[in-house]
């Protein structure tokens, strides 16, 4: 009897051991799937900060560079397009750098005008824009270190197996693809 009950106490712990492990790596699991979506909630917060300050930062540019009305008018289709794109990572990704090169554009057109670039309304909307871009791109890069961190987990032995029990999915990086990648490598041209 006493073999049997120092089995029985084995076999308990063993599987108490079990439980324990899993538990321990699904909370990781969750705790990184949670980490990623607050990261991605970050990028959202500050697009929608550049989003609000660029109708502000084009109707003070149009009153000293009226007849740049078609890199004004690009700079808004990009915005409402970037702030259209919802779901899609890679087409969000997508919209947004589209959006970062035509107000790269505009900071060009900027150059042409002195009494604009001596505008104190206009430096505040570019210095609090430049500021947002900053924050955008440190958020992608919190972001996809998240993403990393939780991609690793779900693939890695063994925790990959508690993450096939449960369903965890790999997330994508929120980034350039190759294009957009040479394009942003590029420096902005702006001709008249």
């Amino acid at each position: 009897m006493s073999v049997l009950l120092m089995f029985a106490c084995i076999v308990l712990t063993v599987i108490l051991i079990a439980a324990i492990y899993i538990a321990v790596v699904y909370n990781g699991l969750i705790l990184n799937r949670n980490r990623v979506k607050e990261a991605y909630s970050d990028i959202q917060v500050q697009m929608k900060r550049r989003y609000d300050l660029i109708p502000n930062l084009v109707e003070t540019v149009k009153g000293y560079a009226a007849h740049e009305s078609q890199t004004l008018e690009k700079v808004i289709q990009a915005r409402n397009m970037a702030m259209a794109q919802k779901g899609d990572l890679k087409e969000q990704a997508k919209a947004e750098n589209i959006l970062s090169g035509t107000l790269k554009s505009l900071f060009a057109v900027s150059e042409n005008y002195p009494e604009l670039k001596a505008n104190q309304n206009f430096l505040k909307l570019q210095f609090e824009l430049t500021d947002t871009e900053d924050k955008i791109k440190a958020a992608r890069r919190f972001y996809n270190t998240n993403v990393l961190a939780l991609n690793n987990k779900i693939e890695m032995f063994p925790s990959n197996i508690i993450a096939g029990m449960f369903a965890f999915k790999k997330q994508e990086f929120f980034e350039l693809d190759e294009d957009e990648a040479q394009a942003a490598k590029k420096a902005v041209q702006v001709k008249f």
